[in-house]
């Protein structure tokens, strides 16, 4: 059903079975799936592309310019958002930039809270929370179930691995590794997501694995190059170790610590 005052652009495709409210507005080059519920007084800007079954509350901007200064008007701008999201009032997404690969994606089943802001050229994984005023700066990239407690603000460029988690205000200056829980301002690690890995049926073993691993690089003494050596043979034995120390040797902005 599509409210009367609703003002839709000819150029829009909105597939049956998608719900618009009263006084939303859809630009052109927007193309949303069937099964998505669009709230009373969203914005919603091409190009952009919306997948099924999504549930965008009121008041929200979505696919709005990049608020970058270098962004003057080019054509590859587009944001991306998957299937079964959650996008809560008063929400912010913005398209991408050229310089930063054109896209801003938002993957598939995840909830995103009240006033939460995703920049440009951001890339958003799937199954994640982030809490109300959560802010990603331009270029993030949130990897799967990652939490974000509100008010985290991250800035630009950083990675957070998948299953890490950030206490309420954390500030991101650098890249959050797979797995640990960071908290403050400037955030610092605070231990393995034990109980985020227990609640997605991580083996006891594999815990016991990571929590050697976080040990070697945070609680050792040792200078990084030499906790990745440590590693490599808890590497060889476990992926989830293998997939924590590559993250953190391909961090180009250097980890938490």
């Amino acid at each position: 059903m599509i409210a009367a005052s609703a003002i839709i652009h000819p150029e829009a495709r909105i597939d049956e079975g998608v719900d618009i409210d009263a006084y939303t507005i859809i630009g052109a080059q927007v193309e949303i799936l069937k099964g998505t519920h669009i709230g009373p007084y969203t914005f919603i800007k091409g190009p952009t592309r919306i997948g099924k079954d999504n549930q965008i509350f009121q008041y929200c901007s979505i696919g709005e310019d990049p608020q970058d200064k270098k962004f003057h008007g080019e054509p590859e701008s587009v944001l991306e958002i998957g299937n079964g999201n959650t996008i809560r009032e008063f929400c912010s997404i913005n398209r991408g930039t050229a310089t930063g690969g054109g896209i801003t994606r938002v993957g598939d089943d995840n909830w995103i809270m009240a006033y939460v802001h995703i920049a440009h050229d951001c890339s958003v994984g799937s199954h994640t929370i982030f809490a109300n005023n959560a802010t990603l700066a331009g270029h993030v990239q949130i990897e799967d179930y990652v939490i974000l407690g509100g008010f985290t603000g991250v800035h630009q460029f950083c990675r957070l691995g998948r299953h890490s988690f950030t206490a309420i205000a954390s500030v991101v200056v650098k890249d959050i590794p797979p797995y640990l829980i960071v908290s403050g301002n400037v955030a610092k690690p605070s231990g393995l997501n034990k109980e985020g890995l227990k609640r997605h049926n991580f083996s006891a073993d594999t815990i016991k694995l990571l929590r050697q691993a976080y040990k070697i690089v945070y609680r050792e003494g040792l200078v990084l190059k030499e906790a990745l050596q440590r590693l490599a043979p808890l590497a060889d034995d476990c992926e989830e170790v293998a997939y924590f120390a590559n993250f953190i040797a391909g961090s180009g902005r250097g980890i938490v610590r």
